[in-house]
């Protein structure tokens, strides 16, 4: 029940904050002002936009499959929340400390294309359907880059916990690996072995497509499908496909800030007598450790998801052809390229 009240209100409270920044960013991108009236500087918009939302009338088609139209969205949503379980937000903090957490995050994800099946079929609306075909299409697809850049890391790592990996890049994990702990963002794995970069470049650009977001927001294009797989919903079952794009966005910069960027370690680095990154990371299974640590987590993830946002408001949505071109055609063969000198970079190292 712990883990539930403490990942439920932040999942809510970053969506509310990425749903404000993303309209700011916009309007700041294309030269106007945004949100401005509700709230000082526009910032309680995004409540104002939710309350609304979440009371307006909940239509159903006539036509539809009311049971599975009526299951789609929490289906969706459950996925999304259910990866969270595994995800450690301090040293010394982890719902659910499984050994196999990546492999369950990524299994339990990966259930929302049932939902967004459903949601399509159930609508009895052919736009909807092409919708869902399109989104099943591309997330399986972009599931496979993300597995072997996850990979990567898990090679050289040994272990598929979470919490372990980002125990590794602490500088009490350097010193079991037998390098020096300098910590910070010297033991981060894109720093200790570069190769990661690549990783991680395949790792966010395919979590754009798994998140729908754009330029791969082919299954929402607006310009063809009108809505997509959602066309048909209104009210709260609705927000509940907008928190789990949200939420999915904070899920995927969190599991990129773990595995690539030190988790919820400090970036800064001791040196000398000048111990940073101790003072920084706070005393682990401690109060300070555990705020340190979500600050520094949270923080890597938005700034994730900030760049998420740039992205969709400045490169044009990709053709569908061009979607798995960029999959197969590069995508992938970088993900195994990386997958390849992670093997050997570990036989190297032993």
């Amino acid at each position: 029940m712990l883990p539930f009240l403490i990942y439920l209100p932040l999942l809510l409270t970053s969506v509310l904050v990425i749903f404000y920044s993303e309209r700011k960013i916009a309007a700041f991108i294309q030269d106007r002002l945004g949100p401005t009236h509700v709230g000082p500087f526009g910032m309680v918009q995004p409540v104002a936009d939710i309350l609304k939302l979440v009371q307006k009338e909940d239509i159903i088609p006539a036509k539809s499959d009311k049971i599975l139209f009526k299951v789609a969205p929490f289906l969706i949503f459950t996925a999304t929340f259910a990866g969270f379980v595994v995800v450690p937000i301090s040293n010394g903090f982890q719902p659910a400390g499984l050994e196999t957490g990546i492999f369950f995050l990524l299994a339990i994800v990966s259930v929302d294309v049932v939902g967004i099946l459903m949601a399509g079929w159930s609508s009895n609306n052919k736009y909807a359907l092409f919708g869902s075909m399109r989104a099943v299409a591309q997330v399986v697809s972009y599931e496979i880059p993300v597995g072997l850049s996850v990979l990567s890391v898990v090679m050289l790592a040994q272990t598929l916990d979470l919490q372990e990996i980002s125990f590794l890049q602490s500088p009490m994990g350097a010193t079991q690996e037998g390098l020096q702990s300098y910590g910070g963002i010297f033991n981060w794995n894109i720093v200790k072995a570069p190769h990661l970069i690549i990783a991680y470049i395949v790792f966010f650009i395919a979590t754009l497509a798994e998140c729908n977001r754009a330029p791969f927001d082919i299954p929402e294009a607006e310009s063809e499908l009108i809505a997509g797989f959602h066309i048909e919903y209104s009210g709260f079952r609705f927000a509940k496909f907008f928190l789990a794009e949200y939420g999915m966005m904070l899920l995927m910069s969190l599991l990129g800030a773990i595995l690539f960027f030190g988790g919820w370690n400090s970036p800064f680095p001791n040196i000398g007598n000048v111990t940073l990154a101790d003072w920084t990371n706070g005393t682990a299974g401690e109060l300070s450790g555990h705020l340190w640590g979500a600050f520094w987590l949270i923080s890597k993830a938005f700034a994730a998801m900030l760049l998420q946002v740039w992205i969709r408001w400045t490169f044009p949505r990709v053709r569908v052809d061009q979607l798995m071109s960029i999959c197969w055609k590069y995508l992938t063969p970088f993900a195994l390229f990386c997958v390849a000198v992670s093997g050997v970079w570990r036989l190297w190292m032993m």
